[in-house]
């Protein structure tokens, strides 16, 4: 076990505040079960100037996937038990997954955030709790066979919380309070499920230092798949019980941070609501949380006995915030740079016909980006024609690119996108699937578009042309964080080049169908 540097964690949080400006965040550290460090700073309510302290509680958002799942592990380690609750919240699917692919994100289910984009919600609208169910009861169809890779899916942890209460008869709130908060010495954890909240609760803010910090209004309410408010006092009392029970064969937390793996036997990066994964040679668990005006993170390194949380009360960077100060704490230098890439001949948009998904790249001074699962990351050449980065390989051969996700269980082969989009797209479109529209106006030249379904009729977002027949959609802003970003849309065209009707998709729902009913 590596001894803390002090100096370079004290020089890391320090630097926080700078690199991460906001209204308001909390950083705690956990060291052999004891508090090396706990920091707030700034506002939870920049309008009433109410100060961050250890007490203020955050919604950790998906965080709470853990909890769900050491509820369902309380209540019967054996989990295909509850395999057949799920055919009356999944009652049309026609491959329907088992409890255990919903646990480890395997079921290949769309995210349910994503659709209500699809659905015609609008970002600061109404999400009750009968909403889900609506989504839930339509879907036909999944990315992959169940169990066979990974895909992040909010609606996995829904359905469980439902299923929860079903079997128990118990709300789910008494069950965290009951099983986790009160064990744990979490005193002010409590599950809130509307993200509305009271107007005593933090506020959480859009925007930037460049723009100005604007109240994020959220509407939504969901549970299972987030829903804790949580303090840095509470999350810092459930890292030092994970502590307390490491060697418990039988501990909670023990249990949900079992390694698991995909049906072929391939190890799998993610179970029972944990993120697994490492900082340099040093195993750690753990989860992000995202709300529009917050971004969360929790991470552990069992074999360091090390817990970090980052709480921000507006969209900074809490993922990359935690990582580096698990690295300041343990000494491990900084990741050296990049090196440039100046072949421009990878430059370019390659789309994969199978699963619908757009891999762009662009070759710059800080390496090969490319960006297909929302973000972008950063590639290092391996040869002229093969690029890595920790989670993705591309190999190159012409015009096409074979990109290999490992830790998704994930392969597929994307061919450039050449030619000029034709702007004869406008026309009503419909997803049988989901039982909604999406309707293409043009309008002095530009396009745009909306969608319609079960959650109302969304606003005008504009198209942008990326290739013969393909299109981009930008989604920004939408009920949960982050937005489902581009939608890559793929013209289909007859033997005499009508329009027959598209597939829309992106990284959380992809390949969904639609016919043109009108144009």
């Amino acid at each position: 076990m590596q001894d803390i540097d002090h100096s370079a964690l004290e020089q890391a949080v320090a630097s926080v505040q700078l690199e991460q400006k906001g209204p308001g965040g909390a950083i705690g550290i956990v060291r052999n079960g004891k508090t090396v460090l706990a920091r707030t700073w700034g506002h939870a309510d920049i309008g009433r100037h109410m100060e961050v302290t250890a007490r203020t509680r955050f919604p950790i958002c998906s965080i709470s996937k853990q909890f769900t799942c050491a509820i369902l592990q309380d209540i019967d380690p054996d989990l295909s038990r509850f395999d057949h609750h799920l055919e009356s919240h999944l009652p049309l699917l026609e491959n329907r997954p088992s409890i255990r692919d919903l646990c480890y994100n395997q079921s290949g289910l769309r995210d349910y955030w994503a659709l209500t984009v699809l659905h015609g919600a609008h970002a600061e609208g109404v999400f009750g709790r009968e909403d889900a169910a609506k989504l839930f009861s339509r879907m036909k169809t999944t990315h992959f066979a169940p169990g066979t890779a990974y895909s992040y899916s909010n609606g996995n942890f829904r359905i469980l919380s439902d299923i929860i209460e079903t079997v128990t008869g118990s709300a789910l709130a008494e069950l965290y309070r009951e099983k986790i908060f009160g064990p744990a010495g979490m005193e002010t954890a409590e599950l809130i499920p509307d993200t509305a909240g009271t107007e005593d609760m933090i506020v959480g803010y859009e925007g930037n230092d460049k723009v100005g910090f604007f109240p994020a209004t959220n509407r939504i309410l969901w549970t299972g798949d987030a829903g804790i408010f949580a303090s840095l006092e509470d999350m810092l009392a459930w890292e030092k019980f994970i502590d307390a029970t490491r060697d418990d064969e039988n501990g909670l937390y023990r249990r949900l941070a079992e390694p698991q793996t995909f049906a072929d036997g391939h190890d799998a990066p993610y179970g029972n609501g944990l993120s697994h994964g490492s900082i340099g040679a040093i195993k750690t668990t753990g989860h992000g949380g995202a709300l529009r005006g917050f971004r969360l993170h929790r991470l552990y390194a069992p074999s360091e006995r090390l817990s970090v949380v980052v709480l921000f009360n507006h969209e900074g960077d809490a993922g990359g915030t935690a990582n580096a100060l698990m690295k300041a704490a343990l000494g491990i230098p900084a990741e050296e740079p990049t090196a440039p890439v100046t072949d421009k001949s990878w430059d370019g948009a390659y789309i994969d016909r199978v699963s619908g998904l757009l891999l762009k790249l662009a070759a710059g001074e800080t390496g090969l980006s490319a960006t297909i699962a929302g973000s972008s990351e950063l590639m290092s050449m391996k040869s002229a024609d093969v690029a890595e980065s920790q989670t993705m390989v591309l190999t190159r051969e012409s015009d096409t690119v074979r990109f290999t996700r490992w830790r998704e269980n994930l392969t597929g082969t994307a061919t450039r996108v050449t030619g000029t989009a034709r702007a004869d797209i406008a026309g009503r479109y419909h997803c049988d699937e989901l039982e909604a529209d999406l309707t293409i106006v043009e309008t002095g030249g530009a396009l745009h578009g909306f969608f319609q379904g079960a959650l109302g009729t969304g606003e005008m977002m504009s198209l942008y042309p990326v290739g013969e027949d393909i299109w981009t959609l930008p989604c920004r802003r939408s009920m949960d964080a982050p937005a489902p970003g581009d939608w890559t849309i793929q013209i289909h065209r007859d033997a005499k080049r009508a329009i027959e009707g598209l597939t829309i998709g992106c990284w959380l729902a992809r390949n969904l169908r639609y016919s043109r009913i009108d144009g």
